[in-house]
């Protein structure tokens, strides 16, 4: 039987700067208690490249200006931009539930599945890869291609942060500045190119709600 985790607040951060949002969740993170309520932010941030802890700064091509940060999550290289749906999980996966707890691997597979099915309310197919956090393209012209990515950061309290970011209107041309998630040549993609004109907000709050709902177990 799965576990439960109780149900997040969404907040609404609007657009914001990643090094504010960044200071913010560590902070959040430093600051809770076994009490505090978890929350969903929704965010949109100006043009960044983030590095995960184990990224090569190698795989950032050439950054064209735009700033490159290094940050606590796991994963390899990112781009953050305008259009991209951004939602971080400020969450604790210790906390008592009447069926257990979460592990992480539960949970990074509960987020998938909140893109997947968010995906698919737009009437495109979204899947996982073995060994790659992320959804990628199940069919088409552009299978295999992401717009995605995941990254995450747990603490050894069970507290997380960091989260999703999914691609809606974007400009694609920073991703191929870097290697995205390190590999060579991966493609990405955007909700705007594969034909659906859904309005940024409306992306959010879908992904939001479809979080919330795999959040229940």
């Amino acid at each position: 039987m799965q576990a439960t985790l109780s149900l997040p607040t969404i907040i609404q951060r609007g657009k914001e700067c990643y090094s504010d949002s960044f200071a913010a969740m560590r902070s959040f993170t430093d600051a809770r208690t076994p009490s505090t309520p978890d929350e969903l932010w929704i965010v949109e941030h100006p043009p960044v490249f983030t590095l995960g802890l184990g990224a090569d700064p190698s795989h950032v091509l050439d950054p064209h200006g735009i700033p490159v940060v290094q940050t606590d999550r796991g994963g390899e290289v990112t781009y953050h931009g305008p259009g991209q749906a951004i939602i971080y999980l400020m969450m604790d996966l210790r906390r008592p539930q009447p069926q257990g707890r979460v592990l992480a691997k539960e949970f990074v597979r509960r987020i998938e599945q909140a893109v997947i099915d968010t995906l698919a309310a737009y009437n495109l197919e979204g899947e996982r890869k073995a060994g790659a956090p992320g959804i990628y393209l199940g069919g088409g012209t552009w299978k295999g291609a992401k717009i995605a990515a995941l990254g995450l950061k747990i603490r050894g309290t069970g507290c997380t942060y960091h989260g999703v970011a999914l691609n809606v209107d974007m400009d694609l041309a920073p991703f191929s500045w870097i290697n995205p998630c390190g590999y060579q040549g991966l493609r990405t993609i955007d909700m705007k190119t594969l034909g659906v004109a859904a309005p940024l907000q409306e992306v959010q709050l879908a992904l939001a709600g479809h979080l919330t709902e795999q959040l229940k177990g």
